[in-house]
């Protein structure tokens, strides 16, 4: 192959690697770096091989290919595209809402510590207050609840 044709070869590989960077595989991972490597390779091998004068035209080359790219790339609509657009509202363990402090009910499963608990027609996911095991068929009542977690202990 020809110095020209190895050096172009370079270039286009180092640009084909920065997209697959820039759109695939965000973050600085294995094609970034075979990217660069590949644009660092154009550079040196067109000094080495060709001259002073086509080496400082393929450093500028490809330094305006760099610009261009990290250009395209910051660009708000590029990111955009590439954005989750839907909206996510959908909450967890909703039942909460239906139980108050003071409710009383049946575990339907072990609570280690935490579990599954039938409050008259709501079945919930619970948190055993002192952290221990409470077996199922306890009856257990509601102490708290603290940021969309229902805890209970058991009744004596």
């Amino acid at each position: 192959m020809t110095p020209t044709l190895i050096i172009i070869s370079l270039v286009l590989v180092g640009i084909l690697m920065m997209l697959i960077e820039f759109l695939l595989t965000p973050g600085m991972g294995f094609a970034g770096i075979v990217g660069l490597a590949s644009f660092v390779g154009a550079c040196v091998y067109a000094f080495m091989k060709v001259g002073t004068p086509t080496g400082t035209i393929v450093t500028a080359v490809v330094a305006v290919i760099v610009i261009i790219l990290f250009i395209w790339m910051l660009r708000g609509k590029t990111w955009k595209k590439l954005e989750q657009q839907e909206q996510i509202d959908v909450k967890t363990n909703t039942e909460v809402e239906k139980i108050a402090v003071g409710d009383k009910g049946t575990a339907l499963s072990r609570l280690a510590p935490m579990g599954k608990v039938q409050f008259a027609a709501t079945v919930c996911e619970v948190r055993n207050a002192d952290g221990k095991y409470v077996n199922a068929g306890t009856e257990v009542e509601v102490i708290a609840i603290e940021d969309n977690e229902v805890v209970v202990k058991p009744i004596k």
